[in-house]
């Protein structure tokens, strides 16, 4: 069978940033390095939350091996890097004093994307929440924000002049919703009251830090969000507003404050009783100007209506392949949401794909783990998605593939592999697989 061939950089703009992603906590080793513990350190000690009671401990080692990775990302080609600082390895306790050997490693690790000719993409917040922050409530307290918004400052104080890009926290969605509403990510709470109120206060977090980083006089800011497309499961009017009420939550939840200072009326509906004092005075800090905003984007669901209490929606199966996470395939819905958020609240300003990838296991007869054309196939149709938005007149900027590395998923452990980069979990080896020498083969400027 022929390999899918993966569009060359010559078929994209002039000065399209081609960059991966990765995040602290899934792979750095937060055992290491005087980091402090943090509510996913919490979460994966309690019996049942994380598939084999893995945590991220040890991780993928980025903490020792960060120059061999950034030599992976040179070596492909890649123009920039989207990595994540992580909150309590710079300040131990989520504030007061910063742990020098955490300054020291951002330090390094910055230098020396710089040193490669790597442009540094920073998030500053990637789900790990300092644990004592977590234990006076975390994102349900209108302390967190303000402490995020110091933590942003120092960021921006320590590190602001090296940074190609900085976004304050990364898919809002699953720091709020996934986590305090389904239960599914740290703190593992299923709690409507606590998650009107982590909805909002990771908004205001993210104004007051996007308005501590300019204070800092650090430029190209954004935001990232993860979206799905909704479908609905059948052509039944309450499937459809089942659907359309999916969309509000998971979609428009986040962008709707972002470029209108307003929540969609269908989440209202749910969280509006619930939201925090004072919550309509505070969009004209979440409104904080951007200079991009970050799409991203895997998958999309198909929601039918449900008795019982709101949001009244229950996911179906669909007719699509799907990946090993379970989630079905649609390129079409990346295009989809490019235009649609052009259209409907950017405007013209610029777009990044910030992440898109696949989990993909390791095939029979393949005992290097490295052969994975299914994650090529998944790269070359999204890929096609964005041409085709950027034919649309969409201002799209830059595409990140997730991840560089096979790492730590969250409540599944280490089963699930995202990298370009195979990681044995024994030795620590890195092996790039198939998809790794595609991209670099695309990212020649010839495409050869």
């Amino acid at each position: 069978m022929a390999q899918t061939a993966l569009p060359p950089r010559s078929a994209f703009p002039e000065g399209f940033q081609f960059g991966t992603a990765t995040s602290a906590y899934q792979i750095e080793g937060h055992g290491f390095g005087g980091a402090g513990p943090t509510h996913w350190d919490s979460f994966a000690a309690t019996p049942g939350n994380v598939e084999n009671a893995e945590n991220g401990a040890v991780a993928c080692d980025h903490y020792h091996r960060w120059a061999a990775d950034l030599d992976l990302i040179a070596g492909a080609g890649f123009d920039a890097y989207r990595f994540s600082t992580s909150w309590a390895r710079i300040l131990p306790d989520g504030w007061g004093t910063p742990n020098p050997d955490g300054l020291a490693f951002y330090d390094r690790l910055i230098d020396g994307m710089l040193e490669r000719g790597i442009r540094p993409a920073a998030t500053l917040y990637h789900w790990e929440l300092p644990q004592a922050l977590a234990d006076i409530g975390g994102w349900r307290n209108r302390e967190t924000p303000r402490r995020f918004a110091d933590f942003a400052e120092l960021i921006g104080r320590n590190y602001g002049d090296r940074l190609w890009s900085t976004a304050p926290i990364n898919e809002p969605m699953c720091v709020a919703w996934l986590s305090h509403f389904d239960g599914m990510l740290a703190p593992g709470m299923r709690d409507i009251r606590a998650t009107a109120r982590a909805v909002h206060h990771v908004l205001l977090g993210h104004g007051l830090a996007i308005a501590a980083l300019r204070g800092q006089g650090v430029g190209n800011l954004g935001a990232v969000v993860n979206l799905e497309w909704a479908h609905p499961a059948s052509e039944n009017p309450e499937d459809v507003q089942a659907a359309a009420r999916y969309d509000a939550i998971y979609n428009r939840m986040f962008l709707g404050p972002l470029f209108e200072g307003a929540y969609p009326d269908l989440v209202l509906e749910g969280l509006g009783l619930h939201l925090p004092e004072r919550w309509e005075d505070e969009f004209g800090t979440i409104r904080a100007p951007l200079d991009w905003l970050g799409l991203n984007y895997y998958t999309c669901k198909r929601l039918a209506s449900v008795p019982g209490p709101w949001p009244h929606y229950a996911e179906r199966p669909g007719p699509l392949p799907v990946t090993d996470m379970e989630w079905e395939i649609y390129p079409d819905g990346l295009r989809d949401f490019l235009i649609r958020t052009t259209q409907e609240y950017s405007g013209d300003l610029p777009l990044y794909v910030t992440e898109n990838g696949l989990a993909a296991g390791q095939r029979t007869g393949d005992p290097s783990g490295t052969e994975d054309p299914s994650r090529i196939a998944y790269l070359a149709s999204h890929l096609e998605a964005v041409q085709a938005a950027l034919a649309a007149g969409v201002p799209l900027k830059g595409y990140f593939v997730w991840s560089l590395l096979d790492n730590y998923e969250w409540a599944l452990g280490y089963a699930k592999r995202f990298g370009l980069v195979h990681v044995d979990f024994d030795t620590l080896d890195r092996t790039p697989k198939a998809s790794y020498h595609a991209l670099r083969q695309a990212l020649r400027q010839d495409g050869t």
